[in-house]
């Protein structure tokens, strides 16, 4: 995840750069749809300096306490900052800046609802995304709760596993992942497709293999993988385990 912070830092700086007094009638959003008089009525040479310092101390402050985070908190909080902070910065920027006065007004005015709105959404995708997918059984089925969830009946199922490693995953094609949280479908490095319902990083993984070889990743939260494992196989005889 640092490499993101390092990333998305960089680009927060050269944004600041890149937009210019000189410039700023081509790059600068509001200012570049603007006709020359109601230009004149914008204090440009003291809102350049303000948007590039704003940029710099974003990527600064990103990188730093991003990296604090997700280091010393866990990686889920680094992943949470990395969605929330820059929209919450933003919000802000357009909301407070004295310098923008007369500046596409309407458009700021638009764009703060449209920021306000999508942090909304992303707190509300976070918070689905968090939740727990708990795993319940009986002796005929075991189901996976949530998002991604399913019900796999005794026979559908070959085999469950313990597993000390996940296999090298190369992209996402249809899911959620943030921090150490991973719900969904992942194209492994051999191009196959595997189902991950990761609550954490905690080790051994559960592996289910299902009668069509497709496999299922799954991870507890607060239980140990150990004793989920344990139980279901109490719960849920005449299936092959492998520990």
């Amino acid at each position: 995840m640092i490499y993101v912070f390092i990333g998305m830092s960089v680009l927060f700086v050269a944004i600041g750069f890149i937009v210019t007094e000189k410039n700023a009638k081509y790059l600068l959003s509001g200012y570049n749809t603007m006709n020359k008089e109601d230009r004149k009525k914008v204090d440009i040479k003291s809102y350049i300096p303000y948007f590039r310092n704003f940029h710099v101390f974003l990527g600064i402050s990103f990188l730093v306490l991003g990296t604090v985070l997700t280091y010393f908190v866990s990686e889920n909080a680094g992943g949470i900052f990395l969605t929330v902070y820059p929209i919450i910065a933003y919000i802000y920027f357009y909301t407070n800046s004295k310098y923008s006065k007369g500046l596409g007004g309407k458009w700021n005015k638009t764009g703060v609802v449209i920021l306000i709105g999508t942090l909304l959404f992303v707190v509300g995708l976070l918070g689905y995304g968090y939740k727990e997918n708990r795993i319940t059984f009986d002796s005929e089925s075991v189901s996976f709760q949530g998002s991604y969830g399913e019900t796999l009946t005794k026979a559908e199922i070959k085999s469950i596993e313990l597993v000390s490693q996940l296999p090298e995953i190369t992209s996402k094609t249809n899911g959620f992942a943030l921090g150490t949280i991973n719900k969904g479908y992942f194209k492994t490095r051999n191009g196959e497709i595997v189902k991950l319902i990761l609550n954490s990083d905690n080790k051994p993984f559960i592996l289910f293999t299902k009668a069509d070889g497709k496999k299922i990743y799954y991870s507890a939260k607060d239980k140990s993988n150990e004793q989920v494992l344990d139980e279901m196989s109490k719960t849920l005889p005449n299936i092959v385990y492998r520990k």
